[in-house]
């Protein structure tokens, strides 16, 4: 968890420079890409972060060492972004990459705005996360950082094979691919599956069952977590016959599984723990 002082100059930056991101319409392609690869960039060069969050540098000193990183090549915006997060006090040293990391995912979230995306790019990512539910094993070799990147992304778009996923759904997933940074897959895609629903002021629920829900069933869903939860919720119904028949509920980080598939795997446990 990040520190108070961390928290305070992530949430000021971001909220001042808003516009700015917002208003770069669909280069923000570009820009958050580049915050991705300088996110990756300090992950591995614990000099440049002690760098660039000494207290006793000047934020010149420290511009001048960004533009020796990057130099001309980053879009103005990156720069004025990275420049921002440098001048900054943190909790932590590691804590500048994490705000690096959150201006690229908003960056990608202003793409999809401006290629009205958003809501379908929600939907994808809460697709992929509930895909990767029952699948430890794979979850696990996605985050391997002992296995070649490379060997990761190939592995993603392996499993994703027919899947016409936006491409912002795609660089998302590659990137907590490629770059773990020492968190679970499913933790970083629930991550940026509640970025995105703070950002469309409503939550995600994702429902997974053997048949397509009715329009019914989707707006008894929706009426009932409008009221538990205070708040717009979108129903996100995911089709998967193999759970047999239920429903599978995931509300953020809590997932209520009351399928058949489920139940059986429950009774296979308990049959084994009486044996």
């Amino acid at each position: 968890m990040r520190g108070e002082t961390s928290r305070i100059s992530d949430r000021v930056s971001r909220d001042s420079l808003a516009p700015e991101l917002r208003n770069a319409g669909e280069d923000t392609w570009r820009i958050g890409n580049e915050l991705f690869s300088f996110t990756n960039l300090l992950d591995h060069n614990v000099r440049i972060e002690r760098a660039l969050t000494e207290p006793s540098r000047s934020a010149e000193d420290k511009v001048a060492l960004l533009r020796s990183l990057i130099g001309d090549q980053a879009h103005p915006v990156t720069m004025t972004i990275l420049s921002d997060l440098a001048s900054r006090q943190w909790s932590r040293v590691r804590d500048v990459a994490n705000g690096v990391e959150d201006f690229g995912v908003d960056a990608m979230m202003y793409y999809a705005d401006a290629t009205g995306t958003t809501l379908q790019v929600s939907i994808e990512l809460a697709e992929l996360h509930s895909a990767l539910l029952g699948l430890s094993v794979v979850r696990s070799r996605l985050y391997d950082e002992s296995v070649p990147a490379q060997a990761r992304i190939d592995l993603l778009h392996s499993l994703l094979n027919g899947k016409n996923f936006n491409k912002v759904t795609m660089r998302l997933a590659e990137h907590a691919t490629c770059n773990p940074r020492k968190r679970r897959y499913l933790a970083t895609i629930q991550w940026m599956i509640n970025k995105f629903s703070r950002h469309m002021g409503e939550s995600m629920i994702t429902v997974t069952t053997a048949v397509a829900l009715t329009t019914e069933q989707v707006d008894k869903l929706v009426t009932f977590y409008t009221n538990k939860l205070g708040r717009a919720v979108h129903i996100n119904s995911v089709v998967d016959p193999s759970v047999i028949g239920g429903m599978r509920v995931q509300v953020g980080d809590e997932v209520t599984d009351n399928t058949v598939v489920a139940q059986l795997h429950k009774l296979q446990r308990a049959v084994k723990a009486s044996a």
